[in-house]
């Protein structure tokens, strides 16, 4: 399978990832709730700037590639939409969370991956969280390689930068990254909107991050509570029906 995914389309499927394991009473994600998850600020680099309509190009590309799609529900009142990957590539589940960890962060390595794919897991009954996901950093050596040795490999090792001690591995769904390797840790806001006549974005502007952050997080906060009032509003309607 020849996967090269731009960044739209990239943030679009790790959101899909992730809140199926984080938020699984929400998933699969409406319209609203998707773009919300895409443009949050934490557990992102870079942090992005998705419209509605890059949101829904990234949707229509990742179709195409049985990806992503929308979901079949009974809730017929708001459309939403799920990833596909289980269906392409029969993830184990340590697999899955770093690769949507490399997926909405970018290269990391091993020992980033193992603290920061650990909220990935699965709460046991009464919301108890359940043992860890990976007992040990051979266990996530352990989903690297078995990510590496697919036909395609999914995941590839970056060479060691000056004055690291680890390797860092990055997914290679949006293309070969050893040229970007090396960006700046503190990147920039990406904006990405669709061009006027509906097509894929043309790319991304970036935006110096102090000068939108106030206004992202009220248009966050103000999306987030719509999804949850939403939510609210279509349980007190299932208990009339």
């Amino acid at each position: 399978m020849d996967i090269v995914l731009n960044d739209a389309e990239t943030r679009v499927l790790g959101a899909l990832m992730e809140k199926e394991s984080t938020t699984p009473e929400y998933y699969p994600l409406s319209m609203n709730a998707l773009i919300a998850a895409c443009n949050q600020k934490s557990n992102r680099d870079p942090v992005m700037t998705l419209d509605e309509g890059a949101v829904r190009q990234a949707l229509r590309n990742l179709e195409a590639q049985d990806l992503a799609g929308p979901a079949n529900t009974n809730d017929s009142r708001v459309k939403k939409f799920e990833h596909r990957l289980a269906e392409a590539f029969n993830f184990t589940r340590p697999e899955s969370a770093v690769l949507c960890e490399l997926l909405l962060r970018g290269p990391q390595t091993p020992g980033e991956l193992r603290s920061r794919a650990e909220r990935m897991r699965p709460s046991a009954p009464g919301g108890r969280p359940q043992s860890p996901l990976f007992d040990s950093l051979d266990q996530v050596h352990s989903a690297l390689q078995h990510l590496m040795k697919r036909e395609p490999p999914l995941v590839i090792v970056l060479p060691r930068q000056p004055g690291t001690k680890e390797a860092r591995y990055a997914q290679v769904l949006s293309g070969d990254v050893r040229t970007a390797a090396g960006r700046a840790t503190a990147a920039p806001v990406v904006v990405i909107r669709a061009d006027s006549h509906g097509g894929a974005p043309a790319g991304g502007q970036t935006v110096p991050i102090d000068r939108i952050a106030r206004l992202e997080d009220e248009v966050t906060a103000i999306r987030q509570e719509i999804v949850r009032l939403n939510q609210q509003l279509a349980d007190f309607r299932k208990q009339f029906e």
